[in-house]
């Protein structure tokens, strides 16, 4: 396979790759990971370049080159210090790009490092800005990243009218594909008409130990947003962040947020029996480990929560088998059994969603919640509905996929 490459890297490395920039105005949509192999800033190795003018910027939630520690906290527009040229923020009093931002560039280049999941808000900023070129009649670049969670698929598919800025479209929870991937597959069902092309890696493995997704052993990690501090971290995020709807932690305020959950309140040893006893198969490919742990911010900040932790960074590991959404299902769907009057999920406006339950427009509808809630429901009730979406979404992405 080569070197490894990602697309900002080959960007830079190759020059007949930028013969289209020619004469055309370039804006970067970036954030805090969209570094170059030698951890440069995209926007200051772009910069360096006597054949591209940078003539604006973009930063997606937690900002360009971050900005903001907590969720749902926006960024606002400002002149880049050492570049002169204006910094838009997509995530402050707009979350689609204006006219105005539109008409600052001719074409637009996309570095994101994405995590594997569809919460996850850049493939939803990404869906908008493919959308918006395809209005103005603008070029847009993929420069494209490894998925660190790798080519697994995993949960319910979002339904019709529950799309959202953590909601791109019909797609599970944990979708499988790169950014450029992503970008194949808005625009084919979107059914957008644009200049767009993706610039991809060379030399990505994505089955390949001990990454499975991410080159550990080859590229450093740099934080996609705040909380995302590990590989690891994204593994386990497809199922930690739904404890974003409920008032367990997810452990904001330590320093291995989402990777971890509880409570105050919390029975660990209960609730462990109580998962192995409904569906023993849903808790493979991970070790989970008892915790106390006390959150400097955030739910429960300064009381000491007992709680359990996914490790997915040792032996205990198998890719193919740990299903982190079903996981986190189980210990919402355990302690309800065992606490039926527990008060599991919170209520307050996420991502600018109001009138519905934050749980419910994490999973794209309310049928997880419904199943925990269902004291009838059985895990192999779930088991049938996600296996259902799995498998159309595995023939959905097919046409998409652009890594062996």
């Amino acid at each position: 396979m080569g070197k490894l490459m990602f697309g900002i890297d080959r960007l830079l490395a190759e020059p007949e790759l930028r013969i289209p920039l020619s004469g055309r105005r370039v804006a970067l949509l970036a954030h805090p990971a969209s570094v170059t192999a030698d951890l440069s800033h995209s926007l200051d190795a772009l910069a360096m370049l006597e054949d591209v003018v940078l003539s604006a910027a973009f930063g997606p939630q937690h900002g360009i080159r971050g900005d903001k520690q907590d969720n749902m906290m926006e960024s606002p527009d400002f002149p880049d210090p050492r570049l002169g040229i204006p910094v838009f923020s997509l995530y402050g009093e707009v979350r689609r790009p204006t006219a105005a931002m539109m008409d600052s560039f001719d074409v637009l280049l996309v570095d994101l490092q994405d995590l594997g999941c569809r919460i996850y808000t850049y493939i939803t900023t990404l869906r908008y800005v493919l959308e918006a070129a395809a209005v103005h009649g603008k070029s847009v670049w993929i420069l494209d990243r490894p998925n660190p969670a790798g080519r697994p698929v995993e949960g319910l598919s979002l339904r019709a009218g529950w799309e959202s800025f953590v909601g791109a479209g019909p797609l599970p929870m944990r979708h499988g594909l790169t950014m450029g991937e992503l970008a194949h597959w808005f625009v084919s069902t979107l059914g957008l008409a644009l200049d767009y092309r993706v610039i991809g890696m060379h030399g990505w493995q994505p089955e390949a130990a001990p990454g499975y997704g991410w080159p550990c052993l080859q590229r450093t990690w740099v934080n996609p947003s705040p909380n995302a501090a590990t590989p690891w971290m994204a593994r386990c995020f497809p199922g930690t962040v739904m404890l974003e709807g409920t008032t367990l932690s997810e452990g904001r305020g330590t320093t291995r947020a989402l990777e971890l959950f509880g409570a105050p309140d919390l029975d660990v040893d209960a609730l462990l029996t109580r998962m192995y006893e409904l569906a023993p198969d849903w808790l493979q490919g991970c070790v989970l480990r008892p915790c106390w742990f006390e959150p400097t911010f955030h739910k429960h900040a300064g009381q000491l929560c007992q709680g359990l932790q996914l490790h997915v960074e040792n032996t205990g590991y198998a890719h193919e088998n740990f299903r982190p959404w079903r996981l986190m299902a189980l210990v919402f769907k355990a302690l309800r059994g065992l606490r039926p009057d527990y008060p599991l999920w919170r209520d307050f406006p996420y991502e600018y969603e109001q009138g519905r339950l934050p749980i419910d427009v994490i999973n794209g509808s309310p049928l997880l919640r419904e199943w925990v809630d269902d004291a009838a429901a059985q895990p192999g009730d779930m088991e049938h509905l996600c296996q259902v979406d799995e498998k159309h979404w595995l023939e959905a992405r097919q046409a998409s996929l652009i890594y062996g």
